[in-house]
């Protein structure tokens, strides 16, 4: 999906602070919302995809202004009231008033991190074999769609070359939707002078894509 979330290689949002203290939470009400997050139990039909495509349709005004956790809770809301989980009104009262069970069991405080570490996997069998290897000149899609993607705008249209593949993964443009679907995914590398001109000098950028974001070069 182009949008406002997409921001690699944009200009005009001022100069990127690589100085500033780097910490994993900046007030209380973060690291709470990261724990309620990382302890609710995921719906059917949810995945890191689906929550990602979620996010990228908040608002640009939105999505420019609110905290980074407070764009996650607006997220899970979203999902929870589009799942049938939860109401708007039972949102934002804070209590439920249907009495409909969850998904699954709550978690306690002590069990978050134990949830983070036990992620599902997304690498899956091999059923077809790639179709590039290692060194092969490949040239990304320059398609836009209104769905969710992990081809970002500024590499389309470009050349690179395949440094590694990487095994079979699942497809985050099927899986955002609810389809289980997985496809090669390659490690290839973009010259960043090509990329932006005058800019990159001998710099490379390496991206993780997908065997249908690319074309043979």
């Amino acid at each position: 999906m182009d949008g406002i979330h997409d921001l690699g290689g944009r200009q005009g949002f001022g100069k990127v602070d690589t100085g500033e203290k780097e910490v994993a939470f900046h007030s209380d009400w973060e690291a709470r919302a990261y724990g309620i997050v990382r302890a609710m139990s995921k719906a059917p039909g949810w995945s890191l995809d689906k929550f990602r495509f979620t996010r990228e349709q908040i608002d640009p005004a939105d999505y420019l202004t609110r905290p980074y956790y407070d764009q996650w809770l607006q997220c899970y809301a979203a999902l929870m009231v589009g799942s049938g989980i939860a109401s708007v009104a039972e949102i934002a009262s804070g209590h439920s008033q249907s009495g409909l069970a969850g998904p699954g069991p709550a978690r306690g405080p002590d069990s978050v991190f134990e949830t983070q570490k036990s992620a599902a996997p997304f690498e899956r069998p091999q059923i077809t074999p790639p179709a590039f290897n290692a060194g092969s000149s490949v040239q990304t899609k320059s398609f836009a769609h209104g769905g969710h993607t992990r081809l970002p705008s500024y590499i389309r249209g470009h050349k690179g070359e395949v440094r590694h593949v990487r095994g079979t993964f699942v497809f985050p443009d099927d899986s955002a939707r609810g389809i289980e679907h997985a496809e090669p995914l390659y490690t290839v590398a973009f010259n960043a002078d090509d990329l932006w001109p005058g800019e990159g000098a001998s710099h490379l950028v390496l991206l993780d894509l997908w065997e249908s974001y690319l074309d043979p070069a």
